[in-house]
């Protein structure tokens, strides 16, 4: 079957994009961090620790991941209803946690777990289902299908910080403080968004192929011939665990940076003597930070097309590699307002191409046809670093506070991220397509 007669499928890319643009509020977590973590004697309205601020994305990211493996199955057959299920809770989340998030557990309930589980049902959707429109440009199509989750962050961020005067500067719902207010509003802006780029998360038809286009069994990275694994056979084959691992390591540098990036910026800014006060470093930390965001896009949809010319196993070794040696780095560089807005980029860029090249090669190794259920277990992976890197994070930075280490206690979680990323590219090196004859 051609294209005729069908959707056009570039609508599918549009729908996709507008709905991730939703399911990346999560990676704005850092810009409520600080409202959320002053402390009640200095004025603040909640008082958090910065491991219990960590808790709150890392529950968000774990229910993300975990939630995505449990309706894999369920969402591949009924996607436009598994993509307006997401989008209710991931609105109901936050609009309960506007109401009701005046404590940690609450914000922990609604903004992490409810939050968290909307994202992972609606999140492999626009994936899943690009790709079975775009057989032919899978890197990229996968690139662009969550580029948006990536920009989504800039806008969130944005929109809440600065823009207009920053929402939660000027916005009081209900006599709710800022940050709560925020919340209400952007959960009925998720709820609406994702409900209307639901209309479009519908599958091509049965034996469709793009005009003109024939599979190439000898793409780059690819197996050897069309194959279609189910969850419980790619659950048997090592490239899985091998997959899982390289996930894992370089999630852990991204989510780690995502979550701190706003506190290790004024802290580093400081003590480099780059400027003299918290509020001067926090408008830098705030630039790296949506700059962080923009380059997160940018970097799904540049590495996804990259992966497409020069095979995905490369493409994975050269963004772990260049992820590990920033990481490695960052703590030489993020003392002045340069360095930290380039190296937070950088650090984006390469954790944006994650979200790219991993569905892609999990479509190489595994198939097509059941995509979206494995590629739930492959993304596991960024539920275990969504735990890990916020909470080593955190937990050094709490430790600076109590013990007046300063800056310096930012060098271990980097050095930290920095191994793991390069333990990833030596696996991207090894890592090889399963045999076809095994299934």
């Amino acid at each position: 079957m051609t294209e005729k007669k069908v959707m056009n499928r570039n609508l599918v890319v549009l729908g996709a994009i507008i709905i991730q643009l939703c399911l990346g509020a999560i990676y704005a977590w850092s810009v409520f961090t600080k409202k959320i973590t002053l402390a009640i004697s200095a004025g603040g309205e909640y008082g958090f620790t910065a491991t219990q601020a960590a808790w709150v994305f890392s529950a968000g990211l774990a229910a993300f991941a975990l939630v995505m493996v449990l309706v894999g199955p369920w969402a591949k057959k009924e996607p436009r209803k598994a993509t307006m299920l997401g989008g209710i809770v991931l609105g109901a989340g936050y609009i309960l946690g506007g109401f009701f998030g005046s404590s940690f557990i609450a914000q922990f309930i609604c903004i992490g777990l409810i939050g968290g589980a909307g994202i992972g049902i609606a999140y492999v959707v626009p994936i899943a289902v690009g790709l079975k429109w775009f057989p032919d440009k899978k890197g990229m199509i996968a690139g662009l299908g969550v580029a948006g989750f990536g920009f989504g962050a800039t806008l969130w961020v944005k929109l809440a910080g600065s823009w207009f005067g920053g929402l939660l500067n000027t916005t009081s719902l209900f006599g709710l403080p800022g940050v709560q207010s925020v919340f209400i509003i952007y959960g009925i802006v998720f709820l609406i968004v994702v409900l209307i780029g639901s209309i479009v998360m519908v599958d091509p038809p049965k034996g469709y192929k793009p005009k003109g286009w024939k599979q190439d069994s000898s793409a780059k990275g690819a197996a050897a011939k069309s194959i279609d694994y189910s969850s419980k056979q790619m659950l048997k084959t090592p490239q899985y665990y091998m997959l899982l691992l390289m996930f894992i390591g370089s999630a852990l540098a991204g989510l780690m940076v995502i979550y701190c990036i706003r506190l290790f910026g004024v802290d580093a800014l400081q003590a480099s003597g780059f400027v003299d006060n918290a509020k001067s470093a926090g408008i830098i930390a705030g630039t790296a930070m949506a700059s962080y965001a923009i380059f997160n896009g940018l970097g799904r949809i540049i590495w996804g097309t990259v992966s497409d010319k020069i095979g995905r196993k490369l493409s994975l070794f050269l963004m772990f590699l260049i992820q590990g040696l920033m990481m490695l780095f960052f703590m030489k560089v993020g003392g002045t307002k340069t360095g930290l807005i380039i190296g937070a980029s950088l650090i984006g860029f390469n954790f944006g191409g994650n979200f790219a090249l991993f569905p892609a090669i999990t479509s190489d190794f595994f198939g097509l046809k059941n995509l979206g259920p494995n590629y739930g277990w492959v993304f596991l992976a960024y539920g275990i670093a969504g735990i890990a890197g916020p909470q080593v994070a955190g937990y050094f930075k709490d430790i600076a506070g109590q013990s007046g280490i300063g800056v310096g206690a930012w060098s271990t979680p980097f050095i930290i991220a920095g191994v793991a990323c390069l333990i990833s590219a030596i696996l991207a090196i090894v890592v090889k397509p399963p045999k076809t004859d095994s299934v």
